[in-house]
């Protein structure tokens, strides 16, 4: 028997929700009985990704293939779907690289991306949360947040200006029954783990296999995690149950990242 989250026939936006972690937290809130509105930027895995939510789950499922980042793909999203009582951001994370390569346009790409974007979809949806009272927002950051990640660069900085803006923005809307959060993954069972332990096999002269054995020793758990139990972690942040949960940063990292707090 499931846990009733207590938000059947809410409304949801979920972006880049076609693939992946998005696609485990679409899933997720589908089991809830929640209606979904789903963008990523490829229409064919967009609409096989909510043709199985409509068999599996049978709630309403609005797709939108557009670009996020981009303002008019944005706009589109945001027409499509109207207000919605919960609001999930996710955003593929700009490419590795060294901090020599790297110039302020990478970082304003990075930005627009993982920071503004994000930024931008919970300034349209808020006013509306808070006039009803109600409302969740969780978006799907990384562990960079905790513990920076060298390479990634571009990364760390864009969503750690995030979080310092969730951080003020959370307390403030509170008052009005709004909850905002972060999660924030480590490495999960999804094509950003194979491109990156790609690049690890090629560096290393190693296979793909290798490279991914020697990065599930480095996680106490000894695996990835699943885009279904991340979905799982996010629909919780999303409940009724969630409602003392403001401006938290939810680390699901296997515990690879040793820290006390």
């Amino acid at each position: 028997m499931t846990m009733d989250l207590g938000i059947k026939g809410k409304r949801a936006l979920v972006t880049a929700s076609s693939k992946g972690l998005g696609r485990g937290v679409a899933m997720a809130l589908a089991e809830a009985g929640v209606e979904l509105i789903l963008n990523a930027r490829g229409a064919e895995a967009l609409e096989a990704t909510a043709q199985e939510i409509r068999g599996r789950f049978g709630v309403p499922v609005t797709t939108v293939a557009a670009d996020i980042v981009d303002a008019e793909g944005r706009a589109k999203v945001l027409e499509a779907a109207g207000q919605v009582d919960i609001l999930v951001t996710n955003a593929g994370g700009p490419p590795p690289g060294s901090w020599q390569d790297w110039e302020r346009e990478d970082f304003i790409a990075a930005l627009d991306a993982n920071m503004l974007t994000p930024i931008a979809l919970m300034k349209a949806q808020l006013p509306g949360m808070m006039d009803k009272g109600w409302g969740r927002v969780v978006n799907i950051t990384s562990q960079s947040v905790k513990a920076p990640i060298g390479a990634l660069g571009l990364s760390n900085s864009a969503r750690a200006g995030l979080t310092g803006y969730v951080a003020g923005t959370s307390r403030q809307v509170a008052p009005y029954g709004v909850c905002i959060n972060n999660i924030l993954p480590g490495i999960h069972d999804t094509d950003r783990a194979i491109s990156l332990d790609t690049g690890v096999s090629k560096a290393k002269d190693i296979t793909l296999e290798e490279a991914r054995a020697q990065r599930e020793a480095t996680i106490p758990v000894r695996k990835y995690g699943t885009p279904e139990a991340f979905g799982q972690a996010c629909a919780f942040l999303c409940s009724q149950h969630a409602a003392f949960m403001v401006g938290q940063n939810v680390l699901l990292d296997g515990g690879a990242n040793n820290q006390t707090v």
